[in-house]
C-alpha cells in the first residue's frame, strides 16, 4: 500500500510518499521533499505568511514527490494530512489542498495528529520497541509512553515549548534563521564556555520555560549594553556563545529530569527522542548519559526525519488507513489544538 502525506503545521510544508510492502517488512520511503519557509534575522514567521509559503509551494512540492517517488495517481491507496496541532492558517492552507487531491483523484483522506506522525515514523525509522517518547520542537513538549492503544503524557511543558523558548533567544540576538534559529543557537553553544546561573523549573513531570527565556533575554540585554562583563567565577569575558550554551544546558537538563522520572515509572530503559529539537546533538549526549545509567539506551534521529515532514504523516496515516480509519471530506478540517492522547492507535496492540 502507498500513501502521500501532506505536512505543514508550522514553517516546514512537507510531501512524502511511502510504501508498507507485506507485513514484518520495513517500510518504504519513496520521497521526502520539503521546504522551509525563512525569515529575516530577528523575526518569527506569521501563520498568514507562513500560510501563503505554503499555498504557493504545495503543487510543486506533490509534484516532485510523486516524480521522485516514480508512482502515478493510479498507486496512491490514500491521502494523509496534518489535522493539527499546530498553526491555523498553514494548517489550513495543506487541509485544503489535501480536499482538493481527494476530489481529484478520487482517494480516501487520512487526517493524522502532528505528535503521533512523529512518534510512529520515529519508530519505524529507529526500530525502538517500546520506548519512552520525548517529543520535542517548536510547538510542543511532551514526555510520552504507550498504555492501551494510546500514547499517554507524562509531562509537558506548561507555557511555551523548549524548541519555541530557543528559537525566541535566537531572535534576541538577531541571528539566522536559516536553516533553523535553532540549529544556529546550537551551533553557537558548541563554542560557549561559562554555564550562567539560569531558572531551573521542574513541576513535577512538567516544565515552565517562559522565566528561564526572560531570564536569558535580560542577560542578554545587559552583555548588549556592556560587552566587556565577565564571568565571576572564571573571569573571563561572557559571550552571546555562553549564553546559548547556558540555556541548552539548562533546559536539556529539565529535559533529562522528567524523561528519567517517566523512565523509572513505566519500567523503561528505551528513549526516543522525536521532534526538531530532537536533532540537537547535545540533548542526543545528554540523554545518552542518563540513559546508560540506567543500562538503557537512546534512540534519535537526523533532520530528514526528526524535523517536520510529509512522510511521517503519510506512515501515520497508512497505519490508520489499513484499520478502516478514514476521514469523511465534511469532516476534513484541522485543529490547533490535538492532543497526542486523543488518537485511538488501533494499529498497536
Amino acid at each position: 500500500m502507498i500513501a502521500i502525506g501532506l505536512e505543514g503545521s508550522a514553517n516546514k510544508l512537507g510531501v512524502g510518499v511511502i510504501s508498507h510492502p507485506a507485513p514484518g517488512k520495513p517500510a518504504q520511503v519513496l520521497s521526502n521533499i520539503r521546504h522551509t519557509f525563512v525569515t529575516p534575522p530577528g523575526e518569527g514567521f506569521l501563520p498568514k505568511d507562513t500560510a501563503k509559503h505554503h499555498r504557493t509551494w504545495v503543487v510543486r512540492l506533490v509534484k516532485e514527490a510523486m516524480t521522485e517517488a516514480g508512482v502515478s495517481i493510479n498507486d496512491i491507496d490514500c491521502i494523509c494530512y496534518t489535522k493539527g496541532p499546530g498553526m491555523g492558517a498553514p494548517l489550513q492552507s495543506v487541509a485544503v489542498a489535501a480536499r482538493m487531491l481527494s476530489l481529484l483523484w478520487q482517494k480516501e483522506l487520512v487526517g493524522v495528529n502532528h505528535c503521533v506522525g512523529h512518534i510512529e515514523m520515529g519508530r519505524e525509522i529507529t526500530g525502538a520497541d517500546n520506548p519512552v517518547v520525548l517529543y520535542v520542537s517548536g510547538g510542543n513538549t511532551q514526555v510520552i509512553a504507550y498504555a492501551e492503544q494510546r500514547y499517554r503524557i507524562f509531562g509537558e511543558a506548561l507555557d511555551i515549548a523548549v524548541g519555541n523558548c530557543l528559537d525566541r533567544f535566537a531572535r534576541t540576538l538577531e541571528i539566522s534563521n536559516d536553516p533553523a534559529p535553532g540549529y544556529n543557537i546550537e551551533q553557537l553553544a558548541k563554542k560557549g564556555r561559562a554555564l550562567l546561573d539560569l531558572p531551573y523549573a521542574v513541576k513535577g513531570m512538567d516544565c515552565s520555560f517562559s522565566g528561564i527565556l526572560a531570564s536569558i533575554d535580560i542577560l542578554a540585554a545587559e552583555l548588549k549594553a556592556n560587552p566587556e562583563q565577565r564571568d565571576s567565577i572564571t573571569g573571563e569575558v561572557i559571550t552571546p556563545a555562553d549564553l546559548c550554551f547556558s540555556l541548552q544546558e539548562t533546559v536539556f537538563a529539565m529535559l533529562v529530569e522528567i524523561t528519567e522520572r517517566a523512565m523509572a515509572h513505566v519500567g523503561s530503559n528505551q528513549v526516543l527522542i522525536v521532534g526538531g529539537v530532537g536533532c540537537n546533538e547535545r540533548l542526543q549526549d545528554m540523554m545518552g548519559i542518563m540513559a546508560r545509567d540506567r543500562g538503557g539506551s537512546v534512540f534519535g534521529m537526523d533532520e530528514r526525519f526528526a524535523i517536520d515532514n510529509g512522510i511521517m504523516i503519510a506512515h501515520a496515516g497508512l497505519e490508520a488507513y489499513k484499520t478502516g480509519f478514514t476521514t469523511p471530506l465534511e469532516e476534513s478540517t484541522c485543529t490547533q489544538r490535538f492532543r497526542t492522547d486523543e488518537v485511538f492507535v488501533r494499529w498497536r496492540d
